[in-house]
């Protein structure tokens, strides 16, 4: 017979009712005395933390990642030092733009963070499931955000102000066909690939540093929703990604994703023909080519959604010796704005939440105190450095190469070479085929029909200066004249704001 458990208070103490509350007499009323109820009220209350701002949806799970080949000329991370080595992880798939409730199938970029828990301390790789994104600058970040969630008078989604923002963005429009290409709503988490996005630095033990870019690989091979097919899903099982993650798991069929980097030297980044740096573009495997170096494999469920995905936090500034960051701006912005939500939304020591801390690294610094502290804060030991009472002191071997940096400080308008029309007209052109373009052309037409016309010839516009037939068959698909479409396509982009403004 297992061992008789007793329901206890938060503190311990056994309860000996949970059905009925004290009260005066059969009837009532409740006494302020029942402490039990109060506790028990009290902690439903607060059960619920702030919602994530973006990436508020997800599903999770534990596994690992192993080396498959040597990497030890790029960067000297521990974790990556020999082949054969695995290195425990915990990975967290998310819709972006939707709350809690959301469904699923949402067209919408998809989350793809994972935490490596090394021997060096956490590393956390925070990407999304295409290779680039909507903006470059992370100044612009709050307004994007706030186009894709909710008007604030009428608390409902809105195509004006989606489609308002992205036409006059016009390097967003990378990732807008990506995102409503059939890429879009990828039929669950296991069936999208993964991506860094952002150019990364690593760098070896002789201190001769590179520029990467990260492609997990799904190993089921990508399958995608059509329009249709997600708008069914959303009614019958608006949860269909997340129950099949972990439906696949618990059955002994764990999934996989190949790990491929593309790894660039600072002499080929110099002169490169556009910015590695802007998150918009993507390295053309021509030029760069990828090479395979490991596999991640998750093969373990939560066995609690709150405690292990819900207060996941992750976090692009968590880096190890080895890997670090590169002058993206936006991902500059992101070393902040991630670990600042995480001190909103879980407070200032969310990195002793077990699913957060190090599990083969012992901490060591001098942060002290502060809401939910629940070990021994630091002992008897000093809270301050430099000090000689043997607390813990830097290592220099700790320390990444240096490399140039120069310019005047202001704020600089974008000058590089650049444009922002080639790669989409490509990725139209040349990677889609007949069905694919037919299913972009269609899925744009359904959302961008309700946005206002105005709007949807300035947005045709893009279209058109990144493909001809492209601008051509989206206009007639909304009834627009297709010559005063490339009319706007031809002006400046400040020329065709002011011919499209209200």
């Amino acid at each position: 017979m297992p061992e008789k458990k007793t329901m206890t208070t938060g503190f311990g103490a056994p309860v000996g009712n949970d059905l009925n509350t004290v009260t005066a007499g059969p009837r009532g009323p409740a006494l302020m005395q029942d402490v039990h109820l109060l506790e028990k009220m009290a902690h439903f209350d607060r059960e619920r933390i702030p919602e994530r701002v973006v990436h508020a949806k997800g599903a999770g799970a534990h596994g690992y990642f192993e080396v498959t080949a040597d990497v030890t000329r790029y960067t000297k991370a521990k974790f990556l030092s020999a082949v054969g080595k695995r290195t425990e992880v915990f990975a967290r798939f998310s819709t972006v733009g939707g709350e809690r409730g959301s469904a699923d199938s949402a067209r919408d970029p998809r989350g793809f963070a994972l935490k490596f828990y090394t021997e060096d301390g956490n590393y956390d790789m925070v990407g999304n499931n295409t290779p680039v994104f909507f903006i470059r600058d992370p100044l612009k970040f709050p307004d994007f955000i706030h186009t894709q969630k909710r008007n604030p008078q009428t608390n409902l989604k809105d195509a004006n102000m989606f489609w308002d923002f992205l036409s006059l963005t016009p390097e967003s429009l990378h990732q807008v066909t990506v995102l409503f290409s059939d890429r879009g709503t990828p039929d669950g988490y296991r069936h999208m690939n993964g991506y860094s996005s952002h150019t990364y630095k690593w760098y070896n033990a002789a201190g001769e540093y590179y520029w990467v870019k990260y492609h997990f690989k799904t190993d089921q091979k990508i399958r995608n929703l059509t329009r249709q097919e997600s708008e069914v899903l959303a009614g019958g099982n608006p949860d269909h990604a997340t129950e099949d993650l972990f439906n696949a798991i618990a059955s002994g069929n764990p999934p996989s994703w190949t790990l491929e980097m593309q790894i660039m030297t600072p002499e080929q980044a110099k002169d490169y023909r556009f910015d590695i740096f802007d998150v918009t573009k993507v390295w053309p495997h021509g030029d760069v080519p990828p090479m395979v170096i490991g596999k991640m494999v998750l093969d373990r469920n939560p066995v609690n959604y709150f405690a292990e995905v819900e207060q996941a936090a992750f976090n692009p500034s968590n880096l190890v010796p080895g890997i670090s960051v590169s002058p993206d701006k936006m991902l500059q912005g992101r070393l902040f704005s991630y670990h600042d939500t995480h001190l909103h939304r879980l407070g200032p020591n969310y990195q002793l939440i077990p699913i957060n801390a190090p599990k083969a690294a012992k901490v060591a610094n001098y942060q002290r105190d502060g809401f939910m502290r629940t070990d021994d804060g630091g002992g008897a030991g000093p809270n301050y450095w430099p000090n000689s009472f043997d607390g813990p002191s830097p290592d220099p071997d700790a320390l990444e190469p240096h490399f140039p940096v120069e310019g005047e400080a202001g704020r600089h308008v974008y000058t590089h070479p650049n444009d922002d029309f080639s790669q989409p007209g490509e990725l139209y052109r040349k990677v889609m085929n007949d069905m694919d373009r037919e299913h972009l052309v269609g899925n744009i037409v359904a959302h961008l029909k309700n946005a206002l016309a105005r709007i949807q010839k300035r947005q045709c516009a893009l279209f058109y200066k990144a493909d001809r037939q492209w601008g051509e068959r989206v206009a007639a698909g909304l009834g627009l004249d297709a010559a005063e479409v490339a009319r706007l396509a031809d002006m400046t982009q400040e020329e065709r704001a002011a011919a499209t403004a209200a």
